[in-house]
């Protein structure tokens, strides 16, 4: 079995998770499946900012686990959820660090949404 490489944010592949500030609101088929104040924002190198949730912030009835798993060494491993309402299902659409790493340890209990499966907005 191979190690799994773990990296350490720095100046060449800096990662921050600050406070969102804002009600983030998440919409599935113009529906709202979650809502919060107490959203986090992983700012991650070149990447887009993502906002991560309270997993009790989402509607529960939407997420369906799925079985994908993938790595990322500066994070650890990602799980995933589908998501569903009604006829709307969007695999894979949601993904949660269980057990971050600890310089992400902040997003533990939270998920992220792919923004081009849902409508995310903050204000």
């Amino acid at each position: 079995m191979t190690e799994k490489q773990v990296l350490i944010p720095g100046p060449d592949h800096p990662i921050t998770v600050t406070p969102a500030h804002a009600t983030v609101t998440v919409r599935l088929g113009g529906r709202v499946i979650a809502k919060t104040d107490d959203a986090l924002v992983l700012q991650e190198s070149t990447y887009p900012a993502a906002y991560y949730l309270p997993l009790d912030a989402v509607d529960p009835d939407v997420l369906e686990p799925s079985t994908h798993q993938t790595y990322c060494p500066f994070k650890g491993d990602a799980s995933y959820y589908s998501l569903r309402q009604g006829e709307t299902f969007s695999e894979n659409a949601v993904w949660s660090y269980v057990a971050p790493y600890d310089a992400v340890a902040e997003i533990a209990g939270h998920v992220a949404f792919y923004p081009d499966r849902v409508d995310i907005t903050a204000g």
